[in-house]
């Protein structure tokens, strides 16, 4: 049997300090390698709640199998809390996200609820935000447009092809960006004729960082 990774068990480490912070009623959680740890440690651990709100199929299934309710956001309105990973972070605990495609679905989340805590391992945290492709999910006819419009920006955008999010759009992953204004830059995205959204969580950071680290959880304040 193949041991875990160090970083897929930081992962865990995170996963399972964010537990901490469960207090029943009905939560919101993400997408993505770190959240899946999440939903193991809530699936085995005492915490009762009354269901989930998922920003995925992905996540939704995984809750699913667990026996634990899925909830649509519309009949339960506001929440107290949401649990998702991040692809970076910069000291100010604005965001990267977007890697496996959920970012829509995760915005509206995350803005829908009281308190945002991230959870990843230590080597997603950054001084500049843009080392990681920033993910856009953009309406397929808007593709050579949302294009020719982020080139000008300076970002070299690259079709993630053969992928398709769960809202039948397809994402444009942008490299090359240093991204030293994250409000701004996610206003001007977001403005654009096409995108449904970027993948930057600039205007609703996270509220609080979990790091898993080899010396174990470190728990990180915006600055």
């Amino acid at each position: 049997m193949q041991r875990p990774s160090v970083q897929e068990e930081m992962k865990k480490q995170a996963a399972l300090e964010a537990l901490i912070y469960v207090e029943g009623g009905v939560i919101g959680v993400g997408t993505g390698s770190t959240v899946n740890h999440f939903i193991d440690a809530l699936a085995s651990s005492k915490k009762r709640i009354d269901g989930v709100v998922s920003s995925s199929e992905a996540s939704s299934a995984r809750l699913s199998g667990y026996g634990i309710p899925v909830l649509d956001l519309n009949a339960v309105g506001r929440l107290d809390l949401y649990l998702d990973g991040a692809d970076e972070a910069n000291p100010r605990l604005q965001l990267i996200k977007g890697g496996g495609g959920a970012l829509t679905r995760e915005k509206i989340v995350a803005a829908a609820s009281r308190r945002f805590i991230c959870i990843a391992d230590e080597s997603k945290l950054v001084e500049v935000l843009g080392r990681f492709p920033l993910p856009l999910e953009v309406i397929p006819m808007a593709r050579s447009y949302v294009t020719a419009e982020v080139v000008k920006l300076g970002g070299m955008p690259v079709w993630r092809e053969g992928f398709v999010t769960d809202n039948g759009n397809i994402i444009l992953d942008v490299h090359g960006l240093t991204i030293n204004a994250p409000v701004e830059m996610e206003q001007r995205l977001n403005n654009m004729p096409g995108v449904v959204t970027a993948g930057l969580f600039a205007m609703r950071p996270a509220d609080l960082l979990i790091l898993g680290t080899p010396a174990g959880p470190r728990t990180v304040l915006a600055r």
